[in-house]
Order: C-alpha cells, then structure tokens, then sequence
C-alpha cells in the first residue's frame, strides 16, 4: 500500500483513551480506558508497579521468549502479575479491583511461560472490579498487601473488604 492509499484511512489497534475523551459512537467507540488499571509485579520477594507490563514488557519479561508449554521452563522460578484497578465513588478513590496471573522465567535460558488469553482475562476481571488473589501464597499476598497500603494508605482504608481479606495472611 503506497502512501495516497494510506491518506485518509484510520489504522485500526487497540485504543487506549484518557478518561478526558467522550467517544460515544463512530471510530474509537468501544475502547477500553485503561487509565485506572496497573500492574504490580512480584518476582523474587519484591512487589513494585511496573507500567511495562501493560505491555508484556515488565522487567522480568524483557529478552524473554515465552511459550505455552509448562514443560518448556523446567528451571523458571515463579512471577506474578498482579493486575489493579483504581475505582471513585462519592468518597474518594479506592482498589477497586485486583487479580493474579503467573508466568515461570528462565532468564539464563531467556525462556518463558504464561498464558497470554489468561493474562488479558484477569487483567479485564480487574477493570470489572473483580478479586482473583487465591493463587498467591502467604508471602505474596503480604507484599501485595504492603504495597497497596504504603502507595496510598486512603485507597486502601476505603478498599472493599472483600479485597482485605483475600490478602489476609
């Protein structure tokens, strides 16, 4: 395709639109406002957000060929992905919602597994203000915790129970 017929055609991708924008109808309807989701990542006893994930970019998956067989990472230790969503009411901002995938890394062998499909379903749960965190363990699930608190104590006192006692140790 030469650039006259590129001239006028709007590129289809996936859309990620501010919560300023007020598509209703026509190009763009539809999109989903990722702007009130992050991903945190634990991987070797530290829990940080890392916005390359949104992306299949985070620091652990960097230079990693990842695949769908389990079988293809015998020596991968564990990484979660933990996908969180930021909700308002009339109170104030709050976690809103929160769920866990995990993906093994071998960074010496620069081999992986996830299940991409599982990764984008938890990640939509999250955004339908969903809790998914029984697959963590007790350590996990306090590093999640700490993190929520220490990154704004408000959103966290005003956080469902729901999602209070998942991470219950």
């Amino acid at each position: 395709m030469d650039n006259k017929e590129q001239i006028g055609k709007k590129q289809i991708a996936l859309n990620i639109v501010s919560g300023k924008s007020k598509h209703k109808m026509g190009f763009g309807a539809g999109s989903i406002d990722l702007n009130n989701i992050s991903p945190v990542i634990i991987d070797r006893g530290v829990a940080t957000i890392d916005i390359g994930a949104m992306h299949a970019k985070s620091k652990p998956e960097r230079r990693i060929r990842f695949s769908a067989n389990r079988e293809d990472v015998p020596n991968g230790r564990q990484v979660w992905i933990i996908w969180v969503a930021v909700d308002r009411n009339e109170d104030g901002q709050f976690y809103g919602g929160a769920t866990a995938s995990e993906m093994w890394v071998d960074e010496e062998e620069r081999r992986g597994w996830k299940i991409l499909a599982e990764h984008v379903n938890r990640m939509d749960s999250a955004l339908k203000r969903k809790f998914m965190l029984d697959e963590l363990g007790t350590e996990e699930k306090k590093l999640l915790k700490d993190l929520l608190v220490s990154h704004n104590e408000e959103w966290w006192e005003k956080s469902p129970e729901e999602l209070k006692q998942a991470l219950e140790a």
